[in-house]
C-alpha cells in the first residue's frame, strides 16, 4: 500500500513540477519579450522570441474554424491526458521509465491545454538552429513532451532487448 502512496506521489510531483517549469517560463516570456522581439542567447543558434500559436504544433490547424479548433485543440487533448493520467495511476506494472515518461507526456500535455483554455493560444518562446539541427518555436511543455516520448521509446527498447535475450535463454 505505502509504495502504491509513493508510487502516486511521485506521477504527481513529476506533472506538477513540468506545469510548473512550463507556466514560470512561459509568465517570464509574456513579462520579459515582446512580441517577435529576437534575444540571441548564444548567437543566431538559441533565440528567445515570442510568440502565440493557436495552432497545434509549428502552428498547423491556426486557420480552423472555431468549433473544430475547440475539438481539435481542447477537447481531444483535454481527453488524452486525463486518459493517461487514469492509465498511470491504475497501471501498476509499469517500469519506472515507462512512470517517468507518461508523466512528462502528462505535464507538458496539460501546461499547454492549461494555456489554450485561458489564453485561447500557446506561448512559444525559443528557437534554436544548430545547422542540421533547425527547430521551430516551442516552449518548456513541448519539451516535456519529448523529454517523455524519448523516455518511452527507450523504455520500449530497452524492454524488447531483455525479452529477446530471455528468449534466447530458453
Amino acid at each position: 500500500m505505502k509504495s502504491n502512496v509513493n508510487r502516486i506521489i511521485a506521477i504527481l510531483a513529476i506533472i506538477i513540477v513540468n506545469i510548473g517549469c512550463d507556466q514560470i517560463t512561459k509568465d517570464m516570456a509574456r513579462e520579459q519579450i515582446e512580441y517577435n522581439e529576437r534575444i540571441e542567447v548564444i548567437g543566431d543558434n538559441l533565440i528567445l522570441t515570442k510568440v502565440e500559436n493557436s495552432g497545434a504544433f509549428l502552428g498547423m490547424g491556426s486557420d480552423l474554424s472555431p468549433i473544430l479548433k475547440n475539438i481539435l485543440l481542447l477537447g481531444l487533448p483535454a481527453i488524452v491526458m486525463i486518459g493517461l493520467l487514469v492509465f498511470l495511476l491504475i497501471k501498476k506494472d509499469l517500469t519506472k521509465l515507462a512512470i517517468v515518461g507518461l508523466s512528462f507526456i502528462v505535464g507538458g500535455g496539460i501546461g499547454n491545454l492549461y494555456d489554450r483554455i485561458l489564453y485561447g493560444s500557446v506561448t512559444d518562446m525559443v528557437h534554436m538552429d544548430f545547422g542540421i539541427f533547425r527547430t521551430g518555436i516551442f516552449n518548456a511543455a513541448d519539451v516535456s513532451v519529448m523529454i517523455g516520448t524519448g523516455l518511452i521509446l527507450l523504455e520500449q527498447f530497452l524492454t524488447r532487448k531483455d525479452h529477446e535475450k530471455v528468449k534466447e535463454a530458453s
